[in-house]
């Protein structure tokens, strides 16, 4: 399995890294097999703004939606500007084919200096990947500057991650090989088995 983490942090370090790295490892470790990998969108910002002027992904940005679209699960988190997402991570989901996401689970969180932009989450970020036709799990992680350390953001991300990891496993698991489906054991009907207890002659 491809659990890809999409960062669209700006600073280094950077809160909405750390929350990522948080979740990512807390998603994988209930699903061992997963593969993690990190886009870090502000090392695409330049490649995002020349695939608006000119059609054509970077070969770095080619690379990042690849990834994407071919994960079992995301993560995706966003510093807060202006009580939404940020421009760079509206832009870089922007250059995506609308129904590339379509069917995909995605968790999603965010950062801010306050937890009076924590609706970001359910005003800003579930109507988009809605809109994507992904499946969004059912708990978002908003971590403010005051959360860090304090009781409470610990359980989110478990409980996130938790959501994230069923998801994928449950995915992973309906597709598998016809082979695999073929040794289970075949369904007798309820008749059959009535008719073979009834006494013969």
């Amino acid at each position: 399995m491809k659990l890809v983490v999409v960062s669209a942090g700006l600073s280094v370090p950077s809160s909405t890294r750390l929350l990522a790295d948080r979740l990512a490892a807390a998603t994988s470790a209930r699903a061992p097999a997963a593969e993690v990998r990190v886009v870090e969108l502000r090392e695409l910002a330049v490649e995002i703004a020349h695939h608006f002027t000119n059609g054509f992904a970077g070969p770095s940005l080619a690379a990042a939606i690849e990834a994407v679209t071919g994960a079992d699960g995301l993560i995706v988190v966003t510093p807060v500007f202006s009580a939404s997402y940020s421009g760079l991570f509206k832009s870089f989901f922007d250059v995506i084919e609308p129904d590339a996401l379509a069917g995909k689970p995605v968790l999603i969180a965010a950062t801010g200096g306050t937890a009076r932009h924590s609706l970001v989450l359910e005003h800003a970020l579930r109507p988009l990947f809605a809109y994507l036709h992904a499946v969004v799990v059912p708990t978002g992680v908003y971590a403010a500057s005051e959360d860090w350390g304090a009781e409470g953001l610990d359980g989110r991300i478990e409980r996130a991650a938790g959501e994230l990891a069923r998801l994928m496993t449950g995915l992973a698991a309906s597709a598998a090989p016809a082979a695999d489906q073929a040794a289970e054991p075949d369904v007798v009907p309820f008749e059959q088995q009535l008719a073979a207890l009834r006494p013969t002659g």
